[in-house]
């Protein structure tokens, strides 16, 4: 992909990196594929926020994703390249020989008028989805299914994969975009390749009007609060409020945040910061 840097020619522009798009090839979704998307601004059943600096923001349509690739050995065009305003990754509009079109995440590379496949006998090639099994090690993969038959869970985001590095008994060894090394069933399915929109975190919005238009509030610094607001609240002049943590009083550094005991810790080889966790 390409970035576009602006001319500041206004003070929104100064230092806004934005996206070329030069991969999305069209503008207009696929309307049988489109369903209309409700935002509740943070707020839960009873009416009541349950989460702050949420609200607002541009209207929007949900885009309906093929996450499964349960439709076998069956051949599709790839019709365009869409900008998706739901994920940071770019989508792509399939085609299938019997006329029924589905959208999907599209991978780096994937060209319109390409051809892709899925199914337990299809070559390990760009866009095609297939069993874990039958891909050779090092293969580069993406919308990886946790379960048989789920749909697509992990690396679904611009830029993100995961590669094959080992194959034991009833599971496959993933790398994960983390580093985590971590188990995945072996008969789960996996597109191969890279999500596409790899420099998406490159960008920069150059306003905070930018972030309203993605329904996103002004977030109120923990030490800018008092101190019945917030456990870094208070003080005089520019203090500096003590160990950083939550509104609650959870630590945000160096305390582990995941639950100890959890039963996927059997699934997991290596941590992401190296750590290598006792086989169970």
């Amino acid at each position: 992909m390409a970035l576009r840097k602006y001319k500041p020619t206004t003070a929104g522009t100064r230092w806004r990196i934005g996206n070329a798009y030069a991969e999305v090839t069209t503008n207009v979704p696929e309307k049988s594929l489109v369903e209309k998307v409700h935002h509740s601004a943070g707020r839960n059943r009873q009416g009541r926020r349950s989460t702050r600096y949420l609200g607002g923001g541009h209207k929007k349509m949900y885009r309906i994703i093929d996450f499964k690739r349960n439709k076998k050995d069956i051949s599709a065009t790839v019709k365009t390249i869409e900008y998706d305003p739901n994920r940071s990754a770019f989508i792509a509009l399939l085609s299938y020989v019997d006329g029924q079109k589905k959208y999907i995440i599209a991978p780096r590379g994937l060209q319109v008028g390409a051809t892709i496949i899925s199914g337990d006998a299809v070559a390990p090639e760009l866009g095609n989805a297939l069993k874990l099994k039958n891909m050779p090690l090092g293969t580069i993969v993406h919308n990886i299914e946790m379960q048989p038959g789920q749909g697509g869970k992990l690396a679904r985001s611009a830029g993100s994969s995961a590669q094959l590095t080992n194959k034991e008994e009833n599971y496959a060894v993933l790398k994960m975009p983390s580093g985590e090394l971590r188990k995945i069933l072996i008969n789960c399915y996996a597109t191969v390749g890279e999500v596409s929109n790899s420099d998406h975190s490159l960008e920069s919005k150059g306003k905070a009007g930018r972030n309203r238009w993605l329904g996103r509030r002004p977030r109120v610094r923990g030490v800018a609060m008092n101190p019945v607001d917030h456990p870094m609240g208070g003080g005089e002049g520019k203090a500096s409020g003590g160990h950083p943590r939550s509104r609650t009083g959870k630590y945000a550094k160096g305390e582990i945040t995941r639950t100890r005991g959890k039963g996927s810790d059997k699934m997991i080889i290596q941590r992401r910061n190296g750590k290598k966790l006792p086989n169970k």
